[in-house]
């Protein structure tokens, strides 16, 4: 299964550059890095990072990330996925512009 985090286009300019993060100021503060499913990803978008341009989604394998997932209730007592270390460059399966469009955030057709 994939997950799914969004990144401001500096924040993924320092994940290339160092090849791990802590995470978004959010993540460092929470003490984990958030994560989306594919539905929760959206929604996501709107309530973090509305009218915010120059966003980038990383997709993931949730399996790969191994015991430092953890899948903790959050929005609306939804399960989340929560990374309990740092973001490594090695473990993006693949990573995409996210623009602005006109209804909100452009999200790639295959996100599954």
């Amino acid at each position: 299964m994939l997950i799914y985090k969004i990144l401001r286009s500096d924040e993924w300019a320092a994940l290339n550059a160092a090849s791990q993060t802590a995470g978004a100021p959010v993540d460092v503060a929470d003490g984990y890095i958030h994560f989306s499913t594919a539905e929760q990803a959206r929604e996501t978008a709107a309530k973090h990072f509305a009218d915010e341009d120059g966003l980038y989604v990383l997709a993931f394998d949730a399996d790969a990330l191994g015991e430092d997932l953890k899948w903790e209730p959050s929005r609306g007592g939804a399960l989340f996925p929560h990374l309990y270390g740092p973001l490594k460059l090695a473990d993006v399966v693949w990573s995409r512009p996210l623009p602005l469009g006109l209804g909100g955030h452009v999200f790639p057709d295959d996100m599954t």
